[in-house]
């Protein structure tokens, strides 16, 4: 999908910039990816406060397979869901949809971070000695 289509269509919504990424491309506003190209289908940033919207119109997310040459593929799915159709010939609403996903995309961004818990290990801890120095525990 040309570039400057993309921006024309996001006209009303504001500047975006395009991003080439891996077969695809990012759409970016002030930093922040909220949208994204493959296969010349847009897709939209989603979550909690706008995926109604996307389900409403019938869409799906983004998805994609891993593993297919292990022989072991497994689906997964982004949370970008496909713009509507119809929201390539309504450029205002399409900047509405655009504002939401913006607002998704700066949720995610500033939502505290989950601690991965890491598995314990069997093996015995290194401590300090008085002199600053790793030794094993006995």
């Amino acid at each position: 999908m040309d570039q400057d289509f993309i921006r024309d269509l996001f006209a009303p919504f504001g500047p975006v910039m395009v991003k080439r990424m891996f077969s695809g491309a990012g759409i970016f506003a002030d930093g922040l990816m909220f949208g994204l190209v493959v296969r010349d289908v847009i897709y939209l940033k989603a979550d909690d406060a706008n995926r109604a919207d996307f389900e409403r119109e019938g869409c799906a997310p983004f998805s994609y397979t891993r593993g297919k040459k292990s022989g072991r593929p497994s689906e997964h799915a982004l949370p970008y869901w496909r713009l509507p159709e119809r929201l390539y010939d309504d450029p205002d609403e399409l900047a509405v949809w655009a504002r939401r996903s913006f607002a998704a995309a700066e949720r995610k961004k500033f939502a505290p971070r989950k601690r991965v818990k890491r598995k314990r290990s069997n093996s015995p801890r290194p401590t300090k000695n008085s002199a600053g120095r790793r030794r094993s525990r006995s």
